[in-house]
């Protein structure tokens, strides 16, 4: 299991490079000497000169792998920021290792809120050792005597958002329609502040998301917040309709139209009047479907199976889905002009790994809901969670997102014995599935045969071409991406997989 240690570059580190006999070899330095690490992560806000000397000396020390980390901080102070970049750093280490690491933070380097951040992190969603350095008593591991969970996070993490403020203007102060998206990630305030802008308009939405995210609560929510709000919010299964059934059920029939059509039925369409249709893994539909459709929704009518008569309809398209519609697109799966018509408001929903702060929040309200529902039938008393059970839970990224969250809380009350459920009533209730990524490309079956140049050139160009999109083509900010020192290796690595 490989050693990383992730550590601010502090300031005596900094004296230490240049010569200072006070500082020795200052914290870092010294914990790499005395210590044996795999990887040495270093994050640091000072100017690149200082940082670029700093590595180049603690290289003549070690021939241990370093990453830098290169970032900026508005002060040395502001717990929110700190906590966002150490929160990314400890991410971008753990996506490119997986988790067979070892974690060691270093607390002497930096600032106090800089150390505060690490001993957050270390005790909640990031598991890793402490460590502190000292030219008087050396190296060594520092223990806390308790656990920290999610809900000591203190409020100073937290930070206002001139952009949440933005968004928020010419809104009502409240909006209980939403109550039940229950967040207090800023992510999550930016989702929820521009689906209450568009709740009250006409124009089609689309809502991306993974499977378990809650895309029909906001989409409910949109339609309640809307002047609908009083006409029916008819939801739809794309992905459940069977292929030759699509048509009927969407636009409806008359009776005798085929076999087995003993009266006439209204579609979804015609049901959904005046309110809202909730296209449900819209993804999903076959071509054939999609252009029917799209054709229903430009004209705003739809034609019953065996007649010859369009009916009109007034009804608002709320779609959904877990599939990436541009790629599918691209590779032919799913219309441009549908999704044009569709995606004029796109809400992208984000998964539960990604919304920080939120699991602790809701794993109270659920707890809650249960609570409520099996008093009524069984009189259970109120459970609630151990400290360690809660810090469990959060270093879980749940693949499932809130829908898995939910069933593994309710599996773990039925089958904890007291009133706290356990850090192992937790292990028992959550149900690892097979995962299709890296544990699937680690298990290969050698004696198929494994083309590994083939692999790592695969999983190369996937990685790299990825970073530069999603930097916009700053090759700096794409090698922090993929774990590379510096613009000039990330380019390196661009010309060795041909893709300059």
């Amino acid at each position: 299991m490989k050693r990383v240690l992730a550590s601010w570059i502090g300031f005596t580190d900094i004296r230490a490079s240049k010569g200072s006999e006070k500082d020795g070899l200052g914290p870092i330095g010294q914990a790499i000497k005395a210590m044996d690490f795999g990887e040495v992560c270093l994050v640091s806000d000072l100017p690149a000169v200082e940082t670029d000397r700093y590595v180049n000396w603690l290289r003549t020390l070690t021939t241990t792998t370093i990453v830098l980390y290169a970032e900026k901080l508005t002060g040395p102070t502001q717990f929110s920021e700190i906590y966002e970049v150490a929160t990314r750093a400890i991410t971008n280490i753990r996506s490119r290792h997986g988790k067979d690491i070892t974690l060691s933070f270093h607390l002497s380097p930096g600032t106090p809120a800089m150390a505060a951040v690490w001993i957050i992190l270390a005790k909640t969603r990031f598991p890793a050792r402490l460590i502190e350095s000292s030219i008087q008593e050396g190296v060594k591991t520092v223990s806390f005597p308790f656990d920290i969970s999610a809900e000591f996070i203190p409020d100073l993490l937290r930070h206002e958002d001139n952009r949440l403020e933005q968004l928020a203007e010419g809104l009502p102060p409240e909006a209980p329609e939403f109550a039940h998206l229950v967040h207090r990630s800023a992510v999550m305030k930016r989702l929820i502040l521009k689906a209450r802008h568009v709740a009250p308009h006409a124009v089609p939405v689309l809502i991306e998301g993974e499977t378990g995210t809650g895309k029909e609560l906001l989409a409910r929510a949109i339609h309640q917040a809307s002047w609908r709000q009083e006409n029916p919010f008819v939801p739809v299964n794309c992905g459940a309709i069977p292929g030759e059934l699509i048509e009927s059920e969407l636009f409806g029939f008359e009776r005798g139209a085929f076999t087995g059509a003993d009266r006439q039925r209204k579609g979804y369409f015609e049901a959904a009047d005046g309110g809202t249709l909730f296209l449900d893994e819209i993804g999903e539909l076959p071509l054939s479907a999609q252009v029917k459709l799209l054709r229903s929704i430009q004209e705003k009518e739809v034609t019953r199976i065996g007649s010859t008569k369009a009916l009109s309809f007034d009804t608002r398209i709320i779609a959904a889905t877990h599939r990436n519609l541009l790629q599918e697109i691209a590779e032919g799966r799913f219309r441009e002009d549908l999704f044009y018509r569709i995606a004029v408001a796109v809400l992208k929903i984000p998964p539960l790994r990604d919304r920080a702060g939120d699991v602790g929040l809701i794993m109270d309200f659920l707890l809650n809901r249960i609570y409520a529902e099996n008093e009524r039938h069984t009189g259970n008393t109120r459970k609630k969670l151990s400290s360690g059970a809660k810090n469990l839970m959060l270093q879980y990224d749940w693949p499932g997102n809130v829908r898995e969250l939910q069933n593994t809380l309710m599996r773990a009350a039925l089958w904890s014995g007291g009133e706290t459920i356990g850090i192992e009533d937790i292990r028992e209730a959550i149900i690892s599935m097979p995962r299709s990524g890296e544990e699937a490309l680690l298990n290969l079956n050698l004696k198929d045969g494994v083309k590994l140049p083939e692999l790592v050139d695969k999983l190369a160009r996937h990685y790299l071409k990825r970073a530069l999109d999603e930097a916009h083509g700053n090759k700096t900010n794409a090698a922090k991406l993929v774990g590379l020192p510096s613009y000039q290796t990330f380019s390196n690595w661009m010309k060795k997989y041909n893709l300059v």
